[in-house]
């Protein structure tokens, strides 16, 4: 049984927000139903005195020990726990380890230590640590910002993309010199210092950081400081290095050298704060001219691609910012993880999309890593700024019908505007009791008496407007909302699919294959060519385009399809999708006339196939185009 599969289970119940069934968690996860009430059994027997995952007539849930079941590991017995143990004992001895010695001190066969010694290979490649080997002695070649970066992926994978733990940190570390209940002060002091320094914190980046302070006073107090470099003559560099040494003696009751004082700055700086106004103002001069030039280029790129306002010299500031302080990590290898990465991308897969765009230009022209947790991190500093631009044509417009008294009348209306002026409009008010049907035009009508015939714009409300009422209005506000979407994407998808690029059952070749084989159907019938199938899968490279657990939606960046057209692929089950599983593949070819329709459709796409029951409906009775569409546009339509 693989404990791997059981993990997984556990972390796809843990985002769920309710219960799930054994055929659709099979489903995500690749495997029978079967195999799932085997996997929810050995998870509850990791922690017997609760439930890791609650059984009920409605299927699973995360139970209220599935956290500490995630994080409990067989310390002597999994292949994880006797990899780090073995990364840990190389990095500490610089001299090696024994072959024989280690086998018995880990009470296992030399042919298992043989097998852990390969998978430590695996772990080193692409990094600068390699692992030399004479006769049965073995050690860890690297200098000690390479040997540091390593403890550093293995608490990360501890980790798992969740937040800085004490038992992840135990786990990997095994810190000695630093209490794992002293990471918290130091973590809630160091945030007041940099606050009083003049700069934003982010929280989200931090735990990375704090695992570096970590490992830095481990290594300091086993006598591997690092050296120092030339002398900084960076105030903030200085200024907030000395804030960290200081905390490292009073918190750990360690001395940091000039070193490390200067490395853990850098980490902080480029990482996880952001200077305020008054601080951003004083750094605009050290903006370098290429980067500042290479960020506004592909922003106006990208505004213009995706009909967005990005164009800001404030945004522009800060976005040139981050950027040079991501060339800075990536000069180090230190990448920033991004615990909302999923979610970003689950939640706002158009404003992501941009940012991927984005992040390729800067690729291109800089050099900018493209990995997906640093481009969520330009994903929010988008979402953003669109959210500050936000047109104003999503606010609904409303009619207030209120016989009485005028004074009553005004009171209403201003209870209104005060209570839900960021999400209606009040355009009209109407005093009859029983208004002529045609000048009840607007998006919603807000009614103190009852209204003849049946229209879901109309909302209740009392003339002294209550918390229920308002209650009332964004509900119906946001059913409004999101029918006029859904309608919207059903009649743009009726317009774009075709029988001849409909796949039922797709073939689990892999996500590239796949591609091949729907993008094929769209060249047979002259839509695109061979080209935009490559830079398809080259778009697939950079980031997964599977925006949910059920839905991937690949497509490259260039908008150069011939016409706007949809392929659609139906698992008969699940297919493997980069490091997950989808149910739905629907690649998406969109030329340049349609670039309204892209945003309709990707976006809305994914909001269906967010929902796991319409999502079920869909792919159970989906035998053909036009059954798909069928049920597609039944769950638009509710």
């Amino acid at each position: 049984m693989s404990r791997q599969r059981q993990d997984r289970l556990l972390a796809v119940l843990l985002r769920e927000d309710g219960w799930a069934t054994a055929a659709s968690l099979a489903d995500q996860l690749g495997v029978t139903p079967r195999s799932i009430r085997s996997y929810v059994a050995a998870l509850n027997a990791r922690v017997p005195h609760a439930d890791a995952v609650e059984s009920g007539p409605a299927g699973y849930r995360a139970g209220a020990a599935a956290a500490e079941a995630r994080s409990t590991v067989d310390r002597a017995g999994t292949p994880r726990a006797r990899l780090h143990q073995l990364v840990r004992t190389l990095v500490d001895d610089p001299d090696g380890i024994d072959i024989f010695d280690t086998a018995l001190v880990l009470h296992i066969s030399e042919t298992t230590l043989e097998s852990d010694l390969a998978r430590v290979r695996a772990l080193l490649e692409g990094s600068a640590v390699r692992l030399e080997r004479d006769h049965d002695r073995v050690r860890l070649r690297g200098d000690e910002q390479a040997l540091r970066r390593l403890l550093s992926r293995l608490a990360q994978d501890e980790m798992d993309a969740g937040p800085l733990r004490a038992d992840a940190l135990q786990r990997a570390l095994a810190p000695a010199a630093v209490p794992a209940e002293a990471v918290a002060p130091f973590k809630a002091a160091l945030v007041a210092e940099l606050g009083a320094l003049g700069y934003y914190v982010n929280e989200l980046a931090i735990s990375d950081v704090l695992l570096h302070i970590t490992i830095a006073a481990e290594r300091v107090a086993a006598g591997r400081a690092l050296e120092a470099r030339a002398v900084s003559t960076d105030t903030a560099v200085d200024a907030v290095g000395a804030a960290i040494v200081d905390l490292a003696a009073e918190h750990f009751g360690i001395a940091l050298g000039d070193g490390d004082r200067e490395h853990l700055a850098d980490l902080v700086l480029t990482r996880v704060v952001a200077p305020d106004d008054h601080r951003r103002r004083e750094a605009s001069h050290l903006v370098d001219a290429a980067v500042a030039d290479a960020v506004r280029t592909e922003i106006e790129q990208a505004a213009h691609d995706y009909q967005v306002d990005l164009v800001d010299d404030a945004f522009l500031l800060r976005l040139t910012l981050h950027v040079q302080n991501l060339l800075r990590r990536s000069q180090e290898q230190a990448w920033t993880r991004n615990p909302l990465t999923r979610s970003l991308k689950s939640s706002y897969p158009m404003i992501f999309e941009v940012a991927v765009s984005i992040a390729s230009g800067l690729h291109e022209r800089l050099g900018v890593p493209l990995h997906e947790d640093e481009i969520a991190y330009i994903a929010m500093h988008v979402g953003g700024r669109l959210e500050r631009s936000r047109a104003d044509d999503v606010i609904l417009t409303a009619t207030i019908v209120c016989p009485g008294y005028r004074e009553l009348q005004e009171l209403l209306r201003s209870s209104v505007d005060r209570s839900l002026g960021q999400l209606i409009e009040v355009v009209r008010v109407e005093t009859s009791v029983d208004p002529d049907r045609a000048v009840l035009d607007t998006d919603l009508v807000l009614s103190t008496v009852p209204l003849s015939g049946v229209d879901d714009r109309i909302v209740r409300i009392q003339p002294f407007l209550s918390e229920a009422d308002v209650d009332r209005v964004q509900q119906a506000a946001g059913r409004i909302r999101r029918t006029r979407r859904l309608r919207r994407l059903r009649d743009e998808l009726q317009r774009y699919f075709s029988a001849d690029a409909f796949i039922v059952p797709l073939p689990d070749e892999g996500d590239e294959a796949i591609i091949r084989r729907l993008g094929g159907t769209l060249v047979r019938a002259s839509l695109i060519d061979e080209e935009y199938v490559e830079n398809t899968i080259a778009r697939e490279r950079m980031s997964s385009t599977a925006f949910t657990d059920a839905l991937a939606v690949p497509h490259a960046l260039q908008m150069s399809a011939r016409r706007t057209a949809i392929a659609i692929g139906i698992a008969d089950g699940s297919v493997a999708w980069g490091s997950g599983r989808v149910q739905v593949v629907a690649l998406a070819a969109f030329s340049s006339t349609d670039r309204d329709a892209f945003q309709t459709i990707f976006e809305q796409l994914v909001e269906v196939f967010s929902e796991r029951d319409s999502v079920q409906r869909i792919v159970r009775r989906s035998v053909d185009v036009e059954s798909f569409l069928d049920e597609l546009v039944a769950v638009i339509d509710g």
